[in-house]
């Protein structure tokens, strides 16, 4: 039946990527269902905790299956049971750390604050591009290159310099997630390097320092993109991540 899979439904190799991120968003998901439960007193859930009432992160056996899950799916290969096994225990591990991102990224419980969207936003962000990967997309466009081009290596190799540079001015223009996208898709990189940078960024503050008429048209530029997309955008952070919930006396950091 696995044999059948990967050769009909994934690309041959790829079965353990699929396995990965399948149990990487079913994890996601369940993970927040059930800590949106302990939130509002519902089921059987409840925080754990250790002796002397700390408590313990889902981040903690999360970090502890990624590196059982990593180190054993370098060892096993990509075919096999042992690779596929990797790649669920690798996944659920992954779920389980990048919901509390921002747990992390502030050394700080922020999960159902303003910052915890970032734990939301990153999720979504990693299996868009695990997705695209699945999919045959390689990165910086080597999926593109017909063999010929492949033994090139001059041109092979400015070709990486030329879309390693666009990702790197994107990202110093503030535009993160259109740097980790163009990885994948040059385009998305051509777009974000040529376009104004976003006010408060590097770029913006080092090259539009004497510009005034190109920082008032990043400011103006950027107000409009954020109100057309960041409305969007909470909403659908809302809808994933439940932070529109409110529990009656309860704070808006408990869990």
């Amino acid at each position: 039946m696995g044999h059948w899979f990967s050769r009909n439904i994934v690309e041959p190799g790829k079965l353990p990527l699929f396995l990965a991120l399948a149990s990487f968003v079913v994890t996601f998901l369940a993970t927040r269902t059930v800590v949106r439960m302990i939130r509002a007193g519902k089921g059987p859930f409840r925080n754990v905790s250790a002796a002397g009432g700390l408590h313990i992160h889902h981040v903690v056996p999360g970090v502890v299956l990624t590196i059982l899950g990593g180190f054993g799916a370098v060892s096993s290969g990509r075919h096999g049971v042992g690779a596929a096994v990797f790649a669920v225990v690798f996944g659920v591990g992954a779920g389980l750390v990048l919901d509390e991102f921002a747990l992390i990224l502030h050394l700080d419980d922020v999960y159902w604050s303003e910052d915890g969207r970032k734990s939301v936003e990153v999720v979504v962000l990693t299996a868009a591009l695990v997705l695209l990967a699945l999919a045959g997309f390689s990165p910086l466009g080597v999926n593109d290159m017909t063999t010929e081009e492949r033994t090139d290596r001059v041109g092979f190799i400015l070709t990486l310099a030329l879309n390693f540079l666009l990702v790197l001015v994107t990202l110093v223009k503030g535009k993160f997630r259109m740097a980790v996208i163009g990885t994948l898709i040059p385009f998305v990189a051509v777009v974000g390097a040529v376009r104004l940078a976003r006010p408060g960024s590097w770029w913006a503050r080092h090259l539009y320092a004497r510009r005034h008429r190109a920082r008032a048209r990043a400011r103006i530029r950027t107000y409009r993109h954020d109100q057309r997309w960041s409305r969007v955008r909470r909403k659908a952070q809302d809808l994933i991540g439940g932070f529109q919930e409110r529990v009656p006396g309860r704070g808006s950091s408990s869990r």
